[in-house]
C-alpha cells in the first residue's frame, strides 16, 4: 500500500470516530438566573402571612362600610319615626279600621324598606367580594 492510500484510510477512520463521538448539547440560558417562586395570593391568604392579612383587612373593611351605612340608615330612620309621631300626634294618632297610622307604619310599612335595605347590602357586599376574588385571580 502507498503512503497516499494508508493517510486516506487513517482519515476515514478519523471520521468514523468522530462520527460516533458523543456530543453535549446545551441551552444558552443554563447561566440565566432562574425565576423567583411565584406564590398566588391565595396561598398568602392561606398561609396567614402579613400578605394575606393585608388582603384579608381590605377584604373586610370593604364589607363593613356597606354594613355601616344600612345600619346607620336603617336606625336613623326607625328612630326619626317616633320623633316625627311625638312632632304630629294627630297623624299617629289618626284611625284606619282599628289600628292607628303608627301601628301601620310601625308594624308594615317599615318591613319592605328594610328588606331593601338588606338587599343593597348583600349586592354592595357580593360586588366587594368579587372584586377581591378578582384581584387575587390577577396576581
Amino acid at each position: 500500500m502507498t503512503e497516499r492510500a494508508r493517510a486516506n484510510d487513517r482519515a476515514r477512520a478519523t471520521e468514523r470516530v468522530r462520527a460516533t463521538e458523543r456530543v453535549r448539547v446545551t441551552s444558552p440560558r443554563m447561566s440565566a438566573v432562574p425565576r423567583p417562586e411565584v406564590r398566588p395570593a391565595t396561598r398568602e391568604i392561606d398561609e396567614q402571612t402579613e400578605v394575606g392579612e393585608v388582603y384579608l383587612k381590605a377584604l373586610l373593611r370593604s364589607q363593613l362600610r356597606p354594613a355601616l351605612v344600612v345600619l346607620g340608615v336603617t336606625l336613623g330612620g326607625l328612630g326619626a319615626l317616633p320623633l316625627f309621631f311625638l312632632a304630629l300626634p294627630e297623624v299617629a294618632g289618626t284611625r284606619v279600621g282599628p289600628v292607628t297610622v303608627a301601628w301601620i307604619v310601625l308594624g308594615v310599612a317599615v318591613f319592605p324598606l328594610l328588606f331593601a335595605a338588606a338587599g343593597w347590602h348583600v349586592r354592595a357586599v357580593e360586588r366587594a367580594e368579587r372584586d377581591f376574588t378578582e384581584i387575587l385571580r390577577r396576581r
